[in-house]
């Protein structure tokens, strides 16, 4: 087993729950950890049998352009992606972070973390 990082992917988006955030947007960064057996790859050198890293910045920048009211929902469609499109991924994380969120403070960042297993993706599609 082994772990694909991307971090530090940047988008403006327009997710939140205010009217403001729909409008104006804001910076976002999105971080993913892809577990998966990386063996066969490192044995082929071949792109197909490992986790395209291209293709988890392209699913991240689609859904990070489709607007959400909460980060948890955006982190929710970015791990079904990854699971419906990657075959060999076995587990996933996502963090979003939105920057400089509007809450009447000083605050750099807020994160919403969420992890999934491919049996618990199964289980909630079925659903």
């Amino acid at each position: 087993m082994g772990i694909i990082k991307l971090h530090n992917i940047r988008a403006y988006a327009y997710h939140g729950c205010l009217i403001e955030e729909g409008k104006i947007g804001s910076d976002y960064r999105v971080d993913v950890a892809v577990k998966a057996n990386l063996q066969p790859s490192a044995d082929s050198d071949h792109l197909a049998d490992t986790v395209d890293y291209v293709h988890i910045n392209r699913i991240v920048k689609e859904e990070m352009a489709i607007r959400s009211k909460l980060l948890e929902h955006v982190a929710r469609r970015i791990l079904d992606r990854i699971f419906d499109e990657i075959a060999i991924t076995e587990e996933a994380t996502v963090e979003v972070s939105k920057i400089n969120p509007p809450i009447g403070g000083n605050v750099e960042m807020v994160t919403i973390s969420m992890t999934l297993e491919r049996s618990r993706h199964r289980i909630q599609k079925e659903l």
